[in-house]
């Protein structure tokens, strides 16, 4: 089997660490700062509300979403949605967050290439990662299949691109973020660290993903080598 087989666990275990520890971060680091109120007393919903209209960006609708951590910004509809413990928070935490996702809304605004690439790659990627499954699984499984681990690892590699993509998208939003907050008063020079702390943890989500994605490829590249072997 597969996820049995002790290379592909010596292989992804750095990547799995680094996942398991990039989550304990995210939410340690959530839940100390959802406790702190920011200095302008806003809620996260008000947050996106001035940063939005600040740049002009006043077709961007702010909703709320349901689940914890589920917020993110929707370009096709241009909608940007805020899970509740944002929408309604007046924490440090609550700020950087709408700010982030504010931070892709501004992108769009600006056509910004890293998240343009991103949208292209975005149904190819799902596609890819869905269907390279099982174009690995029956090459690996069935030797006269065997070339359709090839099929299966190029389509594979769309889904490690849109992953590579997302770093500097996530790591953009997050700059965006941090600059804009104080430059209209949203916070203040004592707010700035937890900003930091909850947006820079975030981001090592995206880092471990992209890291995961990348060895689970090398593996399908090594598995593939020595079965044609």
């Amino acid at each position: 089997m597969l996820f049995f087989d002790p290379m592909y666990l010596m292989l992804l275990a750095p990547a799995l660490i680094l996942s398991l520890w990039a989550q304990w971060k995210v939410k340690r680091n959530f839940a100390k700062y959802s406790k702190v109120p920011s200095s302008s007393g806003l809620t996260g919903a008000q947050v996106a509300k001035s940063i939005l209209a600040g740049n002009g960006l006043h077709n961007v609708r702010i909703e709320q979403v349901p689940g914890r951590l589920s917020d993110h910004y929707d370009p096709a509809s241009r909608v940007l949605r805020l899970s509740p413990e944002v929408y309604d928070g007046r924490s440090v935490a609550a700020a950087g967050i709408a700010a982030h996702e504010c931070g892709h809304a501004l992108q769009h605004a600006a056509a910004y290439s890293p998240l343009v690439l991103r949208q292209t790659l975005a149904p190819a990627a799902i596609w890819g990662s869905n269907l390279s499954w099982i174009f690995i699984m029956a090459g690996m499984l069935v030797s006269s299949l065997r070339s359709l681990t090839w099929v299966g690892i190029a389509l594979f590699s769309v889904a490690v691109l849109f992953s590579l993509v997302t770093l500097p998208v996530e790591f953009d939003a997050s700059s965006r973020a941090k600059k804009v907050l104080p430059s209209l008063g949203l916070v203040s020079g004592s707010d700035r660290d937890g900003v930091a702390a909850v947006l820079n943890a975030a981001a090592m989500t995206y880092v471990a993903a992209a890291a995961t994605a990348i060895l689970q490829l090398v593996y399908f590249v090594l598995r593939a080598n020595s079965s044609r072997n």
